[in-house]
Order: C-alpha cells, then structure tokens, then sequence
C-alpha cells in the first residue's frame, strides 16, 4: 500500500508539472479536525485556461488540486492521504485583493482505514470542500473545510472533516 501511494503522489505531481508553458501554484494548509487531529497539507494546483459568467461583480474560474495531507494523531495513529479534485472558484473583482468562494469534489486515497478513533470503513474517500479567501498578487490566503467520506460504499462509513488556513502562491 505504501509503495502505492508514493508512486501515486510522484506520477500525480509529475503529470502536473510534465505540462510547459503552465502556471503551477503551491499551497500549504495547517488544520484541526474535531478529533483534535492536527493536519499538514501540501499541494500543487493548476489553474482552469477558462472562465465562466464573467461579470463586474465577478467571474466563476477554478483549477485542479493534488494534495498530499499528513495526520498527526495520538498514540501512534498517524495517517497520510493523497487526494486529486477539480474545484470551483467564484473570484470577486478586484484591483489588488480579489475575495473568492471555492468548492469541489475529488476523490482521496488513506494509508489506513481510520483516524484515531474514526473507522472511515476504506482507503477510499470522497473528498468535499466548501472554503473562502482572498487573492493578492501571485498569492492567496483562506480558510477551507474539507469533509472525508466513502459515499457509503462500505461500512462504517464515520468520515472526518479537516478545518484549515491554507497559504497558496505561484511558483
């Protein structure tokens, strides 16, 4: 399962960055979940060439996210995720700073079936995020919440939310 995820995370990271001519940002994510599970997120996103219902209030864009999470846990029950989404973004107008609303759905893949005491009942989750923020420069900072499920698709199905503040900038 280990040698699965690593060659996961190193082909999702590499198919990323293998497009030229392609601006790649990096995200870092400090969070919680009400377990009291602290959680580090890393990631890289691409941003959609496209953007939707382009007003003066504001345009509906999004990008692709690969994210890699580590969760510390207590006594030993640490775990490590990598997750791919497509995500929605509604960015406000701006001349500096650009307010934005996001939210996706991608899927997730768990070295373990749980976190402390949560039984996810697989590997496999479903991975929906609901989160907001700001835009400056080539930078952005918000707060995300993200919710871990595996749809029912086996039982228990527990799941587990992780609440973030996460920094992103353009590489």
């Amino acid at each position: 399962m280990r040698i699965l995820m690593n060659s996961s995370i190193v082909g999702v990271l590499l198919a990323l960055l293998a497009q030229q001519a392609v601006a790649i940002d990096f995200t870092a994510a400090l969070g919680r979940t009400e377990e009291s599970t602290s959680t580090l997120r890393i990631g890289l996103q691409k941003e959609f060439q496209s953007r939707w219902w382009q007003t003066d209030v504001g345009a509906l864009t999004g990008y692709w996210d690969a994210g890699y999470t580590f969760w510390k846990g207590d006594k030993g029950s640490d775990n490590h995720s990598i997750s791919a989404s497509p995500v929605l973004v509604y960015e406000f107008n701006g001349d500096v700073f650009k307010p934005y609303l996001e939210a996706g759905i991608g899927v997730s893949l768990f070295k373990d079936s749980r976190v402390e005491d949560r039984r996810l009942g697989s590997s496999f989750q479903f991975e929906d995020r609901l989160g907001f923020g700001v835009r400056f420069y080539d930078q952005a900072i918000g707060l995300r919440a993200i919710h871990y499920s595996n749809g029912g698709l086996k039982k228990p199905n527990n799941g587990i939310e992780s609440y973030s503040l996460h920094y992103r900038i353009a590489l």
